[in-house]
C-alpha cells in the first residue's frame, strides 16, 4: 500500500477534478457526509444519509445500490444494522431514490483507500470530495464487485455506528445520565443502574436533531452479531411467488407498449421506412422513427411486435464496415504483427531475457465477442409531460440513467423522476454508457405524450444490439532457464486493456505487456469480471503451458512462483486438497487448475473434465477455494461464486457472437447457448477467512473457470485448445 505524500495528494486532487484542493479551512467547513439527505426527506427520524428509524421501531436501511440478483442490498443492510446494534427482524431495506443526495461517492473513496493509505486528517476531505465528484458525474453505480468493499465498509458501517451513538446520546439526555452508562442491543437502549429501557423508535426523533459523528468507532470482527452469518435475503420470497417488480412488470393506467428494431449493422442511420404496413395491424397506434432505429407503439406488446415485423426499413452504410468474424480476427493479427502498441506493464527487460533464454515457449490465444444475455431483455417505461418526465426501468446506475432520460426529453435532471426496479440480470449491460433503451423509451414517450409507453426489446433485438464483451487476441512468449524456471514473460494483446488484468501475478523477473488497439466492429461494454475474463484465460493457460514445457506439475509450478503471495498459495493449496489433486481418475478424464485475483479476491479452481472418442467435452466437477478476506453473508457469497463459475462455463463451452457482413448472426438462446441443469457440473466451494482486507464476490468466480477447463482438456486429451469456446476436432 502506498503512502500519501504531498505529491500523491496533489495527483489525486487532479484526478478528481481538483475537488481535493479545499485548503485547511475548506476541509474544516466541509459538510458531514452522513448528514446529507434527499431534498424531499422531511421525516424527523432520518438520522443519517442512509438510515431512518420510525416511531414503531422499524429500521429503514437506505441502500444506494440496485438489486440484480446478487443480494448486495441484504449484505449492505446487515453491515449497517450490525454497527447500529439493530434487531434484524426490524430492518426494512429500501433502495435509495435517484437523487443527488444519495450519490454513492463511497465507491470512489473506497477505491482510493484501497489503492493507498490515507492519513486520518484527509478522511473528511476525501469523503466530501468524492461526494462532490459523484454529484457532478453523477454516480450511483452498482458493479465491479464494489458495493460491499466500498459503500458497505465506508458508508453503511459508519452510518450505523454514527446513528447508534446519536441514539445513545439522545437516551442519555432524556434520562439525565452519562452516555457511557447506557447500552444498546437489538434496537433497544438500556440504563442498567435505573432499570430503564426504550426502543430506538422512542428516541429517533430527538436523535435525528443531533449532529452525526464524523468518525464513530467501528466494531472489531469479534464484536459482529450479524456480519459473518448466513442470513436469508428478504427479497427472495417475493421473487419466488412472482410479486417482485421488474421493468417488464410495470403497468400504468392507459399505458401503451412499444418495441424497436435498430440498424442491423452498428453505426448505420435510418434512411426511410413506410409506416403503412404497421399501421394496418390491429392495435397499432404509431410508428416512431429514431436516428438509428424504428419503433412501433401499440395497445399491447404482441401487436407492436407484429407491426414492427411488417416493416422494411432501410439503413445507410456504417462507418464500422461490414466485417465477418474471420476478417475481425485477421485485423487483430495485423495490429499484433505491424503496430508498436502501448506498454501496459514493464519489469526488467523482457525482450533481452527472451533472446538469452534456454528454452522459448510461444502461444496465441483468442476469445470472441460475448453478449450479456440477461434473462430480462431491455425494458423501460416512460411518461413525458411538458415540464416533467417519469421513468421506470432497471439499471445499474439510476442517477446516470436519469440524466440520459432528461437529455432525451429536453429537460433538466431535476425534472425527471427515475424509479429503479429490480433487474433481471445485469452483468454490466445496464451500466452507464449502455442506457440506449432508456433513451429510446423517453424519445418514444415524447412522441406519445402525455400517454405512458412501455418499451420492451425482443430477445432478438437484445441479442443483436448488445454492448458486447470485446473480442481479444493475445500472443504470449515465455523464456525458461536451464532449470526450467521462467525468467521472462512477454505478451501482447489486441483490444481494450483493463487496469492490470493482463499482468501476471507470478514471480517472474522480466515482464513485458504490450496493448494494441484493433478496429472495433461492435460497440462494447463491461461484462462480468471485465478484462479478467479474457486475460485470466490467457494468463492461466500460458502458465500451464510453461509448466508442461518444464515437465513440472502445474500446481507445484504455480506455487513455486508465488512465494511472495501467501494468500495465493493458500487458495492453491486448499483447492488441490479439496480436489485430491494427485488421486487417480478414470481414463479419458483430466484435471486442470487456475488461479486469478481480481476485485481484491483470490480464487483458485480445479476442474475435472472428460473427453470422449467423439471429442465431446463434459465438465464433471469444479472445486473452488476463495479468499475474499471476510464474507459478510457466507451463503450469499457462495451463491455468487457458484453463479460466476456457471456463467463463465457457459461462455467457455458454448458462447460466441459472430459477424456476417457486419451484423450479429446470433438471435436467441438456441444459437447462443447457456449452460442447462443437465450440463452443470457438481460444485464445491470453500472460503478461507484470511483476516485480510475485504474483497468483492460478484465477479471473481468467473475468470478461473475457462483456463481450468482448458487445462483439464489438455490433461485428458493431450490437445491444447487456445480459443474460446472450446471445440475439439
Amino acid at each position: 500500500m502506498g503512502k500519501w505524500t504531498r505529491r500523491a495528494f496533489i495527483t489525486a486532487g487532479s484526478l478528481l477534478g481538483g475537488g481535493l484542493v479545499l485548503g485547511v479551512g475548506g476541509i474544516a467547513l466541509a459538510p458531514n457526509r452522513l448528514g446529507l439527505r434527499d431534498k424531499n426527506a422531511k421525516d424527523a427520524a432520518h438520522l443519517t444519509t442512509w438510515l431512518k428509524i420510525t416511531p414503531d421501531n422499524r429500521v429503514i436501511a437506505i441502500i444506494p445500490h440496485c438489486e440484480m440478483g446478487q443480494g448486495a442490498q441484504t449484505g449492505l443492510a446487515m453491515m449497517l444494522a450490525d454497527e447500529l446494534d439493530a434487531d434484524w427482524e426490524d430492518v426494512v431495506i429500501q433502495e435509495a431514490p435517484a437523487e443527488i443526495a444519495y450519490a454513492n461517492g463511497h465507491l470512489i473513496a473506497g477505491f482510493l483507500r484501497i489503492m493507498s493509505d490515507i492519513p486520518a486528517w484527509l478522511t473528511r476531505a476525501l469523503e466530501y470530495t468524492t461526494y462532490r465528484v459523484s454529484r457532478m458525474v453523477p454516480l450511483q453505480i452498482t458493479g465491479g464487485s464494489s458495493s460491499t468493499i466500498t459503500t458497505g465498509q465506508y458508508g453503511m458501517r459508519v452510518a450505523g455506528a454514527a446513528a447508534r451513538a446519536m441514539l445513545l446520546e439522545a437516551a442519555a439526555r432524556e434520562w439525565g445520565v452519562g452516555v457511557d452508562e447506557c447500552s444498546a442491543s437489538r434496537s433497544v437502549i438500556r440504563h442498567a443502574a435505573s432499570d430503564r429501557s426504550g426502543t430506538y423508535g422512542e428516541f429517533a426523533s430527538v436523535a435525528a436533531r443531533l449532529k452525526p459523528p464524523q468518525n464513530p468507532p467501528l466494531k472489531t470482527r469479534e464484536q459482529f452479531t450479524l456480519m459473518g452469518r448466513s442470513i436469508p435475503r428478504p427479497d427472495l420470497p417475493d421473487k419466488v411467488v412472482g410479486k417482485a417488480v421488474y421493468a417488464v412488470d410495470v403497468t400504468l393506467p392507459g399505458m401503451l407498449y412499444a418495441t424497436v428494431a435498430a440498424a442491423p449493422v452498428p453505426g448505420s442511420a435510418l434512411q426511410a421506412v413506410d409506416h403503412a404496413p404497421a399501421l394496418a395491424v390491429a392495435g397499432v397506434r404509431e410508428v416512431v422513427e429514431l436516428p438509428d432505429a424504428v419503433a412501433v407503439v401499440a395497445e399491447g406488446f404482441t401487436p407492436a411486435l407484429r407491426g414492427l415485423r411488417s416493416l422494411a426499413p432501410t439503413f445507410g452504410a456504417s462507418e464500422r464496415g461490414t466485417a465477418s468474424t474471420q476478417e475481425l480476427y485477421d485485423a487483430h493479427a495485423r495490429v499484433l504483427s505491424e503496430d508498436d502498441g502501448d506498454v501496459d506493464h514493464l519489469v526488467g527487460d523482457g525482450t533481452a531475457a527472451l533472446a538469452s533464454a534456454h528454452q522459448l515457449v510461444e502461444a496465441e490465444y483468442r476469445v470472441p465477442y460475448l453478449a450479456h444475455a440477461t434473462m430480462e431483455p431491455m425494458a423501460a417505461t416512460a411518461q413525458v409531460k411538458a415540464d416533467r418526465c417519469e421513468v421506470w426501468a432497471g439499471t445499474q446506475d439510476p442517477l446516470n440513467a436519469r440524466s440520459v432520460a432528461a437529455k432525451a426529453a429536453g429537460l433538466d435532471d431535476e425534472q425527471v423522476v427515475f424509479h429503479n426496479t429490480h433487474l433481471g440480470g445485469g452483468f454490466g449491460r445496464r451500466l452507464p454508457g449502455a442506457f440506449d433503451y432508456v433513451d429510446q423509451a423517453v424519445r418514444i414517450a415524447s412522441v406519445m405524450s402525455p400517454t405512458p409507453v412501455k418499451l420492451i426489446w425482443s430477445r432478438e433485438e437484445d441479442m443483436q444490439h448488445d454492448f458486447y464483451r470485446p473480442a481479444l487476441m493475445a500472443r504470449c512468449r515465455g523464456g525458461l532457464n536451464k532449470n526450467a524456471e521462467p525468467v521472462c514473460w512477454v505478451s501482447e494483446f489486441s483490444g481494450p486493456g483493463d487496469f492490470g488484468a493482463a499482468r501476471p501475478h507470478y514471480g517472474i523477473p522480466h515482464q513485458e505487456i504490450i496493448a494494441h488497439s484493433p478496429p472495433e466492429n461492435l460497440r462494447h461494454g463491461s461484462w462480468r469480471s471485465v478484462g479478467h475474463s479474457q486475460q485470466g484465460f490467457f494468463m492461466e493457460s500460458f502458465i500451464d503451458e510453461l509448466a508442461i514445457a518444464a515437465g513440472k506439475d502445474p500446481y507445484r509450478y504455480r506455487r513455486a512462483l508465488l512465494s511472495e503471495k501467501p494468500r495465493h498459495q493458500a487458495v492453491l493449496d486448499r483447492v488441490t486438497e479439496m480436489a485430491d489433486w494427485n488421486a487417480p481418475i478414470p481414463e479419458g478424464h483430466g484435471k486442470g487448475i487456475a488461479i486469478v485475483e481480481c476485485f481484491g479476491t483470490s480464487v483458485a479452481q480445479v476442474a475435472q473434465v472428460s473427453v470422449d472418442a467423439a471429442g465431446r467435452i463434459k465438465v464433471h466437477k469444479v472445486w473452488a477455494a476463495v479468499d475474499c478476506g471476510f464474507a459478510v453473508n457466507p451463503d450469499q457469497g457462495l451463491a455468487q461464486i457458484q453463479g460466476g463459475i456457471l456463467f463463465g462455463l457457459s461462455a467457455a463451452l458454448y458462447q460466441e457472437i459472430t459477424l456476417s457482413d457486419g451484423a450479429v448472426e446470433q438471435r436467441s438462446f438456441p444459437d447462443y447457448r447457456s449452460l442447462t441443469l443437465a450440463d452443470a457440473p457438481e460444485l464445491a466451494v470453500e472460503f478461507i477467512d484470511s483476516g485480510e482486507a475485504m474483497g468483492g464476490l460478484g465477479e471473481p468466480g468467473v475468470p478461473p473457470i475457462a483456463p481450468a477447463v482448458g487445462n483439464a482438456i489438455y490433461a485428458a486429451s493431450g490437445q491444447r485448445l487456445r480459443s474460446l469456446p472450446f471445440r475439439l476436432g
